[in-house]
């Protein structure tokens, strides 16, 4: 098996001095946390670890914890026998089997269930698993790179997460930099993705950035750090004209004069709109009323440019209701119907 360690750019101090801590950690056979934000790159940190490791040449198996519900993922990690549960029909092998002897890379780790976490917590402690619907204990060595994007000690406190597994996976935590932290790197990795989108696209070359587009992406803050910024270099190289530098990046893919709004969510009957403020009293209550409901059938009216029939729909009201209480109110309209 030939050494696949991934490759990783950057020359911020903040990135540098990640580097410098997994290379450190990558020779010790224990347990690493990596915390980092979405779009960070812990799975690269979490490979470069392994391909670092006495353990390269042996396999590195992943598991995405919050693709999963709790029952899939205790089968998915330890396995399970043939009738286990309803559909299984054979014995299968779990990614702590698959990964004997090399690494078993965890991501969003804070999403496994309390259960999982004590099976976890043994296979630390002891080397042992046990298949779903099993009885017989089997020796596994496995190193357990867990990655998430939560701030663990505060699920504990919590009471979402184990503090003595905490305690264990943490024999060292990495912290990746997010990309905001990194700002000496944003032209060298939009470079490096523009170079790479230029050969997909079968381009002899990329011409570069143009002045404004270079400023766009220095001064966005960007929330999905590198993969965010990896989808906003392959969006521009692929608009922009072959020979010219890319002139506009598009930051907000979805911006558009005719994006479909959000809808408010229904309030339910047990949830009524709250009252702008409390009546003097005394006061006449059903006038009250009758000044609400008024106003509230004109602004649907307005809402939806006096269509009856839409206004009913969006008071939760029949259309014969809202037509009655029109003529309650005196509001005069054109009559709709109840669709076009």
């Amino acid at each position: 098996m030939t050494n696949a360690l991934p490759q990783m750019m950057g020359e911020a101090p903040a990135f540098a001095d990640l580097l410098d801590q997994v290379s450190a950690a990558a020779p010790l056979d224990r347990p690493v946390l990596v915390i980092g934000e979405r779009g960070t790159g812990k799975e690269l940190i979490a490979a470069r670890l392994h391909y670092l490791s006495p353990r390269w040449d042996r396999p590195f198996v992943k598991l995405d914890c919050a693709a999963l519900s709790p029952e899939l993922l205790e089968s998915e990690l330890f396995g399970h026998e043939a009738g286990a549960f309803t559909g299984a029909v054979r014995r299968h092998a779990g990614r702590f089997e698959r990964a004997d002897g090399g690494t078993l890379f965890l991501d969003e780790l804070a999403n496994a269930g309390m259960r999982v976490q004590e099976k976890l917590l043994r296979v630390i402690e002891y080397g042992e698993i046990e298949r779903v619907g099993g009885t017989q204990a089997m020796t596994v060595d496995v190193r357990i790179v867990a990655a998430t994007n939560v701030d663990l000690p505060t699920e504990v406190e919590a009471g979402r997460f184990r503090g003595d597994l905490l305690d264990r996976l943490a024999f060292d935590v990495l912290t990746v930099p997010p990309l905001r932290a990194r700002p000496e790197d944003i032209a060298l990795l939009a470079g490096h993705f523009a170079q790479a989108m230029a050969h997909t696209l079968d381009r002899p070359g990329f011409p570069g950035f143009a002045p404004e587009a270079m400023a766009a992406l220095q001064g966005h803050g960007w929330p999905g750090n590198i993969r965010e910024l990896k989808n906003a270099i392959e969006r521009a190289v692929y608009r922009s004209p072959p020979d010219r530098p890319v002139e506009e990046i598009v930051l907000d893919p979805f911006a558009s004069p005719w994006r479909p709004q959000a809808k408010a969510a229904a309030r339910s009957d047990a949830e009524p709109a709250p009252a702008d403020t409390a009546p003097a009293l005394p006061y006449d209550f059903r006038a009250g009323i009758a000044a609400v409901e008024k106003s509230w059938l004109e602004a649907a009216l307005a809402a939806q440019s006096g269509h009856q029939g839409r206004a009913a729909t969006a008071l939760g009201l029949g259309y014969d209701q809202l037509r009655h209480l029109l003529r309650k109110h005196g509001i005069a309209t054109r009559q709709t119907p109840p669709s076009d």
